[in-house]
């Protein structure tokens, strides 16, 4: 359906019966009937048309019945969204919607806790606006990078994470933050979790690994379905436990899932992959008094005998009192030293606190948007590579951020997992944007897409809609 057809009415007009007469000389007069034209109607008058519900009494054509308009809005919603680059700009759109609005969010979040460690309050704000400014031209370049490049540098990418992870593991080298020991010094007040760019790493391998395997045919068997995606993926998270992170390992083996899903693994081969992880995270977190302490404050409302639930039950606080639109921008009191994390992993409390429900809704929003359109993006491609790099990246900011949203509510553990794009961190900020940079790049690798793209780049432009000018002999216009 074209444009115009969607202003279109949708009954046709009435039609208008040729009058009679003679010679075409005028309409008979009122009353004056020259037959009958079939149950007793003159033969010269129009038929009356029943006035359809909801018309208007004086001219114009008559509108829709009751009921249509919310269908036709549906079908003009339905066909925006199924254009070429809805899920280009959906993505671009919302990934920047969040990095600015998190942005503002760790302002105001952090500026307590800088000053309580006699710091400027806009320290950690510079910080991360830093790492936004890094992880921008991150994107860019992976939105313009050709999808063969990608592939090529996933396994350089790859030993490089592994390495760096082992180096965090020596003493002397690996620094130990809130317990966890998964950072390396690089200078300065700058440190680096390589962790986080080992769910890139495994992403882009991951994806390489498994499109070679579906061009030969051979993800029907199950060896080639694990080997060798499991056992690299069991090295990553043995080297990520090492350092008692157990919130980027549930990240990692929820991307692992999200791979073997879209390869098609057989629902046997899924639940015994799913079946033995869940059994390892069983014993992980048994044999860990912290760990059982977290999985025990899920729904707490109580602080517990010494204060195990302390940071749980005040994020519940900070939200509370937020109510419908929040006690607005730098207004937030859990900050002041009640919350611990507040612009790293429970910054949707503070956001909670301070925007309210509609606030944090509009986050969820942004998120949920983010979601869809990644998966549109890995639905519509034929590409392998494509499908399940976008289907795991779209995998790890969708679990992560329910996992973080879901600690904040009560509902699940406390992960110690940041919100993607939203949290304090530049090391889990510069792999998510270019992570982003990834989706941007495969929503415009689709064939529509490309179309539309040349058709509105300015060259194009420029040659089919410039005014076309004839020269005088004299010269002038």
């Amino acid at each position: 359906m074209s444009l115009l057809d969607m202003f279109r009415p949708r009954y046709a007009p009435v039609p208008v019966l040729a009058r009679s007469g003679t010679g075409g000389a005028g309409r008979a007069p009122r009353g004056r009937t020259r037959g009958t034209g079939g149950a007793g109607r003159p033969a010269g008058q129009v038929p009356r048309v029943p006035r359809a519900s909801g018309t208007a009494r004086s001219g114009g054509p008559p509108g829709p019945p009751r009921g249509r308009g919310a269908r036709r809005l549906y079908e003009r919603a339905r066909r925006a969204w199924d254009r070429p680059l809805t899920a280009y700009y959906v993505i671009l759109g919302s990934s920047l919607l969040i990095t600015v609005l998190g942005l503002v969010m760790v302002y105001s979040a952090s500026m307590i806790k800088a000053l309580e460690l006699s710091l400027p309050g806009s320290y950690f704000f510079r910080k991360q606006f830093l790492a936004a400014l890094i992880g921008t031209g991150l994107l860019l370049l992976a939105s313009r990078t050709p999808l063969r490049l990608h592939r090529a540098l996933s396994y350089p990418l790859l030993v490089g994470t592994v390495g760096l992870m082992a180096l965090v593991q020596i003493p002397g080298i690996g620094v130990s933050v809130g317990g966890n020991q998964n950072w390396l010094s690089v200078g300065g007040s700058f440190q680096l979790q390589p962790s986080e760019f080992g769910k890139l790493a495994l992403i882009l391998w991951g994806a390489d690994l498994l499109a070679r395997k579906h061009d030969r045919r051979l993800l029907a068997q199950w060896k080639h379905m694990l080997v060798p995606l499991v056992p690299v993926t069991f090295l990553l998270l043995g080297l990520i436990m090492l350092g008692g992170d157990m919130g980027t390992a549930i990240i990692l083996a929820a991307i692992l899932f999200g791979l073997l899903w879209l390869a098609g693994a057989p629902t046997r081969l899924f639940a015994g992959v799913l079946g033995v992880s869940a059994l390892v995270g069983l014993v992980l977190i048994r044999t860990s008094e912290n760990r059982m302490s977290r999985l025990e404050c899920i729904g707490a409302i109580d602080l517990g005998p010494q204060g195990e639930c302390w940071q749980a039950v005040h994020g519940i606080y900070a939200l509370a009192s937020g109510g419908w639109f929040g006690s607005g921008l730098g207004a937030s009191v859990e900050k002041w030293g009640q919350l611990p994390e507040p612009h790293t992993d429970f910054i949707f409390a503070i956001a909670g606190e301070e925007l309210g429900l509609a606030g944090t809704l509009s986050v969820l929003a942004l998120f949920a948007a983010l979601g869809y359109a990644g998966i549109r993006v890995a639905g519509r491609t034929e590409d392998p590579f494509v499908r399940y790099a976008a289907g795991g990246v779209t995998t790890w900011i969708t679990v992560q951020a329910v996992v973080n949203v879901g600690a904040v509510l009560g509902l699940l553990p406390i992960a110690g997992v940041p919100l993607p794009l939203f949290s304090y961190g530049g090391s889990a900020l510069l792999p998510t944007m270019f992570a982003i940079g990834l989706l941007i790049a495969f929503a415009r690798a689709e064939p529509a897409a490309k179309a539309a793209l040349a058709v509105r780049s300015p060259g194009v432009r420029w040659k089919t809609m410039r005014r076309r000018v004839t020269r005088r002999p004299s010269g002038e216009r």
